[in-house]
């Protein structure tokens, strides 16, 4: 299924022929995050439709990137493959190299609430929320939807809940935020604790969780790039 227009000789025309289809690298480090079954995998890539989705995950099993194992239950899994798994550093590395470059006011155009939040609920570590159910409800202002309304349910010792409808349980802790705000702070463009302080981050409801936020909510890996001040890096959080 190579690209017939590329060089067949050259390894990075190959290897561009098996990454450039678009959200192949998405699908992928959405595998590599621990999502194998087709719904969950479209969770972690709302803009794709499941249609598109499809034929990527044939096309990423023709090349020898994914598995597909049918399981004992109704629906199957798919795995990443060795040689699939080779690429994750170099993904990775790709990341880096963009947020270090790419300027955030470029970044954070065209932001996709449902993505972030559903990175956002793999970062919550449970170990510093109450020892029971916990619920924070996101209140989302500036999306293309209008107000959006997001809600983690986290129980000790299990595996945070992302909830697109009310899940009709008490809510311990309301953040209102613009998904900018949020998204800036996350990926650390800016930080909670600046955001909370000019009031662009707002925190109401159970104080102890309000107040430790910054412990329960662990930023994207990417945000200790900045965090290092770094090369454009630094430059970029300046200016943003």
């Amino acid at each position: 299924m190579t690209d017939q227009t590329y060089p067949r000789f050259c390894p990075v025309a190959m290897a561009a022929s098996l990454l450039e289809p678009r959200w192949t690298m998405l699908v992928l480090c959405e595998m590599w995050n621990g999502s194998t079954r087709f719904s969950e995998i479209q969770r972690g890539v709302p803009g794709m439709s499941p249609g598109l989705l499809s034929k990527r995950l044939k096309e990423m099993e023709a090349n020898g990137l994914v598995m597909r194992h049918e399981g004992s239950g109704a629906h199957g899994e798919y795995l990443t493959t060795a040689m699939a798994d080779e690429l994750q550093p170099l993904v990775r590395g790709l990341g880096e190299w963009a947020h270090r470059h790419v300027d955030c006011e470029v970044s954070l155009k065209g932001l996709d609430a449902r993505m972030l939040m559903w990175n956002i609920r793999r970062k919550v570590d449970t170990l510093q929320l109450p020892r029971r159910r916990s619920v924070i409800q996101f209140i989302l202002k500036d999306t293309p939807e209008g107000v959006a309304n997001y809600w983690l349910v986290t129980r000790p010792g299990e595996e945070t809940d992302l909830c697109l409808t009310d899940p009709k349980h008490d809510v311990d802790l309301y953040l209102s935020a613009s998904l900018r705000d949020l998204t800036a702070a996350w990926m650390g463009h800016s930080s909670f604790e600046a955001e909370i302080l000019a009031d662009r981050i707002q925190l109401t409801g159970h104080e102890l969780m309000a107040r430790s936020l910054t412990r329960w909510l662990i930023r994207s890996s990417y945000a200790e790039l900045d965090a290092s001040g770094s090369g454009s890096a630094a430059r970029r959080v300046r200016g943003c």
